[in-house]
This record gives C-alpha cells, structure tokens and sequence, in this order.
C-alpha cells in the first residue's frame, strides 16, 4: 500500500496513494489506523485524491477509521475527485455518518475548530 503521513501537533493527514481502495490494501489501512490512534492522533484527515474506486473492504476500513476517532477526536475524509466513489459512499448513506469535507485546507480548518471546541468542552468540565 503505498501512502504518505503528514503529522502535525493537533491533526495527521494520510495521503492514500493508490487507485482502488480494495480488499487488497484495507486490511493494511485498517491497521495503520490502529498504529496511528495508539501513537496518540489526535484527529485523522484521510486524504482520498488519488483514489478511483473502492469496494465494500475499503468502505469498511473507511468506518474503522471513522470509529477509532469518534469518541475523543475527528476523522475527515477529503479530496473525493472520483464521481464513482461519491456515489457509492450516498448510495450506502454514508455521507451521514461520515465527516466529508472538498478541500484539504477546509478540513485542516474543521479539524483545528472540533479539537479547540473539544478542548474548551474539556475546560468548562474540569471548573
């Protein structure tokens, strides 16, 4: 599986470098989630630019993702260019499950917004 992982203080992007999100390679992005959460991700922005196709494996590396950061943390998928993609994800309705935001600048931007709204939540608790 070829990709690439930009980490940042609050947020990492990881950039899938691969066509077809398939059977062959989810089990490897499911994995590499798992690594990322335990090394302490705060928030995962999934960069899809390259990708043209994904089956039913790759929508569920996708939910696995979007699972390991719903409860302290925001996973964005970004960058669908693929119209076949955009609509698989409508059709299986998860476009109202999952975070999907255009452009890799916009999702930074939610990203930065949800991690200081959870860090104000977080403060606002504590008093």
């Amino acid at each position: 599986m070829k990709y690439q992982i930009d980490k940042q203080d609050r947020y990492a992007i990881f950039s899938l470098e691969e066509a077809n999100l398939n059977s062959m390679i989810a089990p490897d992005l499911k994995s590499e989630f798992v690594f990322l959460k335990n090394e302490g991700v705060r928030n995962l922005i999934l960069d899809l630019k390259d990708v043209q196709y994904i089956d039913s494996s790759g929508l569920s590396s996708i939910l696995t993702g979007n699972r390991l950061w719903s409860d302290d943390g925001s996973f964005v998928m970004t960058n669908i260019n693929s119209d076949g993609v955009r609509k698989l994800i409508e059709i299986s309705k998860l476009d109202t499950i999952l975070t999907i935001i255009p452009t890799l600048d916009e999702s930074i931007e939610y990203v930065f917004m949800e991690d200081i709204e959870r860090d104000l939540n977080a403060e606002g608790e504590e008093e």
